[in-house]
């Protein structure tokens, strides 16, 4: 079975050589780029990515602009590394499409687990379709189908989707959904849940509405407002 390929963005050689150092011990295949010029370079040039780890502050072309430009062709996970840890830092990598975000100093095992929660998900098989109020979910695929037309979501809205649909009905707190989208070991705040809400209300369009606000508590996916 192949390794999981992933791709390391950071100016600092050291650190660099300390994550990959712990990435390898845990048997993931490591490629390197020293800024972020070179990062979309490789990027574009090697289909078998798994996974970016992504620093912000670097030489030629910031962190912000490489999350970007993949976003507009990938949807591979990524995770943002970086010593900018305000929130509005955080708020600002998940509106760009990251689907994690650590701040330095970080421990390594911790980066190395939050690797492996992504990539078990992101290679989950089943022959489950999800559908509900219009929108059409392909799990194995990683397709998502909205009256017939297909949309592109990046691997946390896929995910988020997927919760919303898979528990229909039922009232959602921000707490519950991070828990079971973004994992027990995030430590961000809640109301990311809202910055990813928005963004996916609006490439659902007027299925959007399906995704219904519960003041004071979180969301609820009901279908039949989607209809209206």
């Amino acid at each position: 079975m192949a390794k999981n390929r992933i791709l390391l963005v950071d100016d600092e050689p050291r650190l660099r050589k300390m994550v990959k150092d712990f990435l390898k011990r845990a048997d993931y295949d490591v490629v390197e780029a020293e800024n972020g010029k070179r990062a979309l370079e490789m990027f574009f040039s090697d289909s078998s990515i798994d996974l970016i780890i992504l620093d912000v502050m670097m030489p030629e072309m910031d962190g912000w602009e490489v999350c970007r430009t993949i976003r507009k062709e990938s949807n591979v996970p990524i995770i943002m590394l970086t010593a900018k840890g305000g929130e509005g830092d955080e708020l600002q990598g998940f509106d760009l499409g990251a689907d994690e975000y650590i701040s330095k100093p970080f421990s390594n095992k911790i980066l190395v687990a939050r690797v492996g929660a992504i990539l078990r998900r992101t290679g989950e098989t089943g022959s489950e379709e999800l559908e509900a109020g219009g929108i059409r979910v392909d799990k194995i695929a990683h397709q998502v189908f909205v009256d017939g037309r297909e949309i592109e979501l990046s691997f946390k809205e896929f995910e988020l989707l997927c919760y919303f649909i898979e528990n229909k009905g039922v009232a959602l707190s921000r707490e519950r959904i991070l828990n079971n989208v973004w994992n027990y070991d995030y430590y961000g705040d809640a109301r990311t849940i809202d910055t990813h809400v928005k963004k996916l209300r609006s490439k659902l369009g007027d299925r959007g509405d399906c995704i219904v606000t519960i003041r004071g508590m979180g969301y609820k996916f009901d279908p039949a407002e989607g209809d209206k």
